[in-house]
Parts: structure tokens; C-alpha cells; sequence
């Protein structure tokens, strides 16, 4: 399961980043993984305060967004990353790592995330690709959107064809690390936010009792 959440960033924030964009050095995308042959894009030099700046802003929107929190359970996220695509460039099909090795210790990618910078009506191509067994569903979001979706899915970044395709990814690691057990506790979670008022008190409880035991079982 993947969701799409709008307005993640306020409008001075995705200026904010654009213009950061604008006028940081960016770098091939194989210095983060070399051996990667489907991989082809332009990351921003994380040795830069600007990309330091960029993780800042873009960290701060995805932490206080209460629809991803809700869908995503975050225990700890890896630093948003500017990345960027020229006419040509691609990402194949591909499933992230399972672990990203960061400086407090390795990260488990149990969820990957893209917030779109540039306007769709800016560049052809570019699309998110996520493959769901024989069927695929194919993503560009609007400016300050984000889609978040399960680390394990093949996905792919289909060719640009036309203008640049600016976008920030992020992988977060959840206090519910199975899949299926996200979806349980999200699909309760958002019964119990637009039927708890309709059911009376008592179910009420005993649906958050149901909530908050597997919330307690799960979390790993």
C-alpha cells in the first residue's frame, strides 16, 4: 500500500528548497551507490551546508505531517536528499537497500518516500513507477506533495523527456517494521478517526484497546 499526501511543504518552504535547487553543486547519483547500473541521476554534494539546509526543511515538513506519522509509524529518517533529473536520465527497476548506513548507526528502510519540487507541467516523463505484482501505478506529484510507499516494492523513475525533474527522497524506519501490520494499524486508526464519534463510548474503547495492544504487540 502507498499513500499520497498533499501540501506536505508550506509554499515558503518549496520556494525555500527551489531556490536552494537553483544554486547548489550537484553530483552524480552513483556516489551514494556505485554499484547500481540502473541507476541514473544527480544528487545534491551532501558535503554542502545548502543540502544541510535542504534535510532541515524538507525533515521538519514530512516529521509534522500527522497523515504520514499516522501511515508510516516513523521511528527514525534518514536525511531528505535533493535529487535531480535531466532530459534522459532514469532509475530502473530497483528496490531500495535494506539498510542505510548512517552516522548514529544503520537505518532499516521499511518505507521510501519522494516529495516533488518541480511542477508536473514543467517536464515530460519522470514519472514514480510503483509495480504491484502484474500491475503498476504510475505517480507524478503536484509541487510540496509526497507519495510514501513500502521499501520492498520494485519501483522505477521512467526517463525524462523533457525539462528537469526535482524531487527529494527519504527512507524511514518504523516502530511497526511488517508491512501488513502497518496497513492493520492504519486501517484502525482511521476507522476509529471517522466512525468514533457515530459508535458508542463503549465500542469506542474496545476499539482503541484493539488499537493500542497490536500497536504494543508489533512494534519492533
Amino acid at each position: 500500500m502507498f499513500l499520497m499526501v498533499k501540501d506536505v511543504l508550506t509554499p515558503g518552504e518549496l520556494e525555500q528548497l527551489r531556490l536552494i535547487a537553483k544554486n547548489a553543486k550537484f553530483v552524480d547519483g552513483k556516489i551514494s551507490n556505485p554499484h547500481n547500473q540502473a541507476k541514473n541521476n544527480l544528487q545534491v554534494d551532501t558535503s554542502l551546508p545548502e543540502a544541510n539546509r535542504a534535510a532541515q526543511i524538507a525533515g521538519t515538513a514530512i516529521t509534522r505531517n500527522e497523515q504520514i506519522r499516522n501511515f508510516v509509524f516513523p521511528k527514525r529518517m534518514a536525511s531528505p536528499l535533493l535529487a535531480r533529473y535531466e532530459v534522459g536520465m532514469t532509475y530502473g527497476v530497483h528496490a531500495d537497500s535494506a539498510y542505510l548506513p548512517l552516522p548514529a548507526g544503520p537505518l532499516r528502510s521499511d518505507v521510501s518516500g519522494t516529495l516533488w519540487l518541480a511542477d508536473p507541467s514543467t517536464y515530460e516523463g519522470g514519472e514514480l513507477r510503483i509495480h504491484l505484482g502484474s500491475e503498476s501505478v504510475t505517480v507524478k506529484g503536484e509541487p510540496g506533495s509526497m507519495v510514501v510507499y513500502p521499501s520492498t516494492t520494485l519501483h522505477e523513475v521512467v526517463p525524462v523527456r523533457s525539462g528537469q525533474r526535482l524531487v527529494m527522497i527519504t527512507f524511514i524506519e518504523s516502530f511497526i517494521p511488517d508491512q501488513t501490520q502497518r496497513e492493520v494499524l492504519w486501517t484502525l486508526n482511521e476507522v476509529n478517526a471517522l466512525e468514533g464519534f457515530n459508535i458508542s463510548w463503549e465500542n469506542r474503547t474496545k476499539l482503541n484497546y484493539v488499537s493500542s495492544s497490536l500497536h504494543r504487540m508489533w512494534a519492533g
